[in-house]
């Protein structure tokens, strides 16, 4: 996702087939595959469930600010405009648009270094928090308070998404405000590999939801979901969220995909120093163009960072759909992709874990996930002992790719093994002690 308010002009769009050589170009030889990993995580203050805002002593902005002495440079959108984002070599911290705080890691060949990194990051972030009162916690949904109630932070992207998603999905600023999340992104070899990844992410990744569902709670009441983040994403775009069918009929292609982006009407276009909203789908702008200009790549880049399917398309396989959760069960999730996706016979015992489903079957799937969690069934099948296989795949492709990764997914089987998703515990702690300021005391990270 860009940072910056300019943009860098380049190659006019002059057939699908630009598109696609994108996608191409990333592919990459399996020698020099590499995982990162994303983490956003709450701030509240210390004795309060209120959230908080940009501007203040004890603020994001003063947040970021205490950040910068640890190697961080940091980034405004102008030499006048408020520190948005520190940038430390390939990693980024940057703000979701409530004020979420978000690792953005390097590129690394193994999970533990991925984990590591992120520990590391969590060190520094409580160390600069802790004297001005916040606290870092760890939900997949704020439990307390409605949009209405939420800061914006001060990123002109965020102000044009503020205005258009809105008008496509009621839940739109729920998604920007209230959730937090966790994302692993992975490379392919070639269109083929690139295919089976996506679709056996798409697969499993109801299986995931249940493993980390982590946001039972909406405005202090029991939600009825396990995650209540996961259900937000029905609400906020359906023509840029969700699954794609080629996902599930055998005819997902990076031409597909395309022809799925180019559908989806523009968020946004970065001109003159502004964010513009121009109402058409990039297939439009491509024959049309804008005032005159073409469309081009930057234009494309920008396009597919606005697009939120369960499993996404840049120059990485991005694995969304995992709830905000501690530390520990944040380092399994590239160990688990690790493990399914870079061993050949873990990806071929993954395929053959579920039931081939439609994709009305498999959106009913995905809805049971996120209600019951791993308590919830698919068939005849638990949830929680079809996770727990699904663990056990993962480690043992770990144990053949590289073994010290391994022990990484052993939260997830322990979580798995006992059959209650995180978010279970969260609606204990509410049901036991229900106030605010001690449910966010027993979650932070």
């Amino acid at each position: 996702m860009s940072l910056d308010l300019q943009r860098a002009s380049s190659e006019p769009i002059t057939s699908v087939d630009m598109l696609l050589a994108g996608f191409r170009s990333a592919e990459k030889p399996r020698s020099q595959h590499r995982l990162g990993l994303e983490h956003e995580k709450f701030i509240y203050p210390l004795h309060a469930a209120r959230p908080v805002p940009y501007e203040g002593p004890s603020g994001i902005g003063a947040l970021l600010e205490r950040l910068v002495p640890n190697g961080y440079t940091p980034f405004r959108e102008t030499p006048s405009s408020p520190v948005i984002a520190l940038q430390k070599g390939m990693l980024t911290i940057s703000l979701e648009p409530g004020g979420q705080l978000e690792l953005s890691g390097s590129p690394w060949p193994t999970a533990r270094e991925a984990h590591a990194e992120n520990l590391a990051h969590l060190a520094d972030v409580k160390a600069a928090a802790g004297p001005l009162g916040l606290r870092l916690v760890a939900l997949g949904y704020r439990p307390f308070g409605t949009p209405a109630d939420m800061p914006w932070m001060p990123k002109t992207r965020y102000l044009a998404m503020r205005q258009s998603l809105p008008e496509r999905g009621r839940l739109a600023h729920n998604m920007m405000l209230m959730t937090s999340t966790g994302q692993v992104s992975l490379d392919w070899e070639d269109e083929a590999d690139c295919v089976r990844k996506t679709v056996l992410v798409a697969r499993l990744a109801p299986l995931m939801v249940a493993l980390y569902a982590n946001s039972p709670l909406v405005d202090g009441k029991p939600s009825g979901y396990m995650s209540f983040r996961s259900r937000v994403w029905d609400e906020v775009d359906p023509t840029r969220c969700g699954y794609l069918r080629s996902f599930f009929d055998g005819s997902f292609s990076y031409r597909a995909y395309v022809d799925w982006a180019l559908d989806a009407p523009l968020l946004f276009l970065r001109r003159r120093g502004e964010y513009l909203r121009p109402k058409m789908t990039f297939r439009q702008f491509i024959k049309e163009g804008f005032e005159g200009a073409p469309a081009d790549m930057t234009d494309w880049t920008d396009h597919l960072s606005t697009l939120f399917p369960e499993v996404r398309l840049k120059k990485v396989v991005e694995v969304r759909g995992a709830d905000c959760v501690p530390a520990a069960m944040t380092g399994a999730l590239p160990a688990l992709w690790r493990g399914l996706l870079y061993d050949p016979g873990a990806m071929e015992e993954g395929e053959r874990l579920l039931p081939r489903l439609s994709f009305e079957e498999h959106l009913a799937f995905h809805d049971t996930a996120r209600r019951q969690g791993l308590a919830g069934r698919l068939g005849n099948h638990e949830l929680h002992r079809l996770a727990g296989e699904l663990v056990a795949i993962a480690r043992r492709g770990l144990e053949r790719l590289d073994r010290e990764d391994a022990p990484l997914v052993e939260p997830l089987a322990e979580v798995a093994a006992s059959g209650r998703s995180p978010a279970q515990a969260v609606l204990d702690a509410w049901e036991k002690e229900p106030h605010p300021e001690a449910l966010l005391a027993r979650f932070i990270l």
